[in-house]
């Protein structure tokens, strides 16, 4: 039996290689570098670690970094085939999130939307800010998981996940959606939860898709946050670069 790596969960690691051993069979270990063997479902092993989801961010930019105008437009920066890819993105997750600002400006349904595509749709979560969400906005048809400070009349399943200040601990709201089983999840918009997401140490992986558009000015970062100066910004390894259609498709893990 050929073992890629020792499941990292402390209540099962090393106890099946232990049986077969004893059994009499032949157990081969370290063919592969254990990042290799993680790589098949970083997900998994990032959670049996951290008890967290991985969380992916996405956002599609113009050349000089503008996920959207000042107005908030923002449909559409890139091309066609870009988008596609990142519904097939969206068929590899348990979940898709998104901030309720998401939901008021864009009404997104967060699903696969292929043509012939019928494999398994993600499951679509809402960060609940103080501002309602319309009653009549199409996420709910889709029974959402809703992650709020406190007790909030919705529809779909509510996690409660209040902060020390009053706002939502978004430590919380992960660990909760990882109990729940949505161990790999997919982050979408805006800046300002992507912001959130990372000043709490959270994102695990970015894919950048750009734009061939210039903005020539200021309008919405990926993350709404101040950066002060240089030496705040936190090195990440960049993953693959490629061209998708007339846009180009960065990846980078923290």
């Amino acid at each position: 039996v050929v073992v890629g790596v020792l499941d990292p969960d402390r209540h099962v690691a090393g106890r099946g290689v232990r049986h077969l051993r004893q059994a009499g069979i032949e157990i081969v270990t370290d063919i592969l570098e254990d990042h290799e063997i993680e790589s098949v479902d970083p997900a998994y092993f990032h959670h049996r670690r951290t008890g967290l989801p991985f969380l992916t961010v996405k956002a599609a930019a113009t050349l000089d970094g503008q996920t959207a105008a000042s107005d908030g437009t923002s449909q559409w920066i890139t091309g066609e085939e870009a988008r596609r890819d990142a519904h097939m993105l969206r068929s590899t997750v348990d979940a898709v999130m998104v901030g309720a600002g998401t939901v008021r400006t864009d009404d997104p349904r967060l699903n696969v939307r292929i043509p012939g595509y019928e494999g398994p749709q993600p499951k679509p979560v809402i960060v609940l800010g103080s501002q309602p969400i319309p009653a009549t906005a199409r996420i709910w048809e889709r029974d959402p998981i809703v992650i709020a400070a406190g007790p909030a009349d919705v529809r779909g399943t509510v996690i409660e996940a209040a902060g020390m200040d009053g706002g939502i601990d978004l430590s919380i709201g992960m660990a909760r959606l990882a109990e729940m089983g949505y161990l790999d999840v997919l982050v979408e918009g805006g800046a300002r939860l992507a912001g959130s997401l990372w000043k709490a140490g959270l994102v695990n992986r970015g894919i950048l898709y750009l734009g061939g558009r210039v903005a020539g000015g200021i309008g919405i970062g990926h993350f709404k946050s101040v950066f002060e100066t240089l030496t705040d910004a936190t090195s990440v390894q960049i993953s693959d670069v490629r061209m998708v259609g007339d846009d180009v498709r960065i990846e980078w893990r923290v």
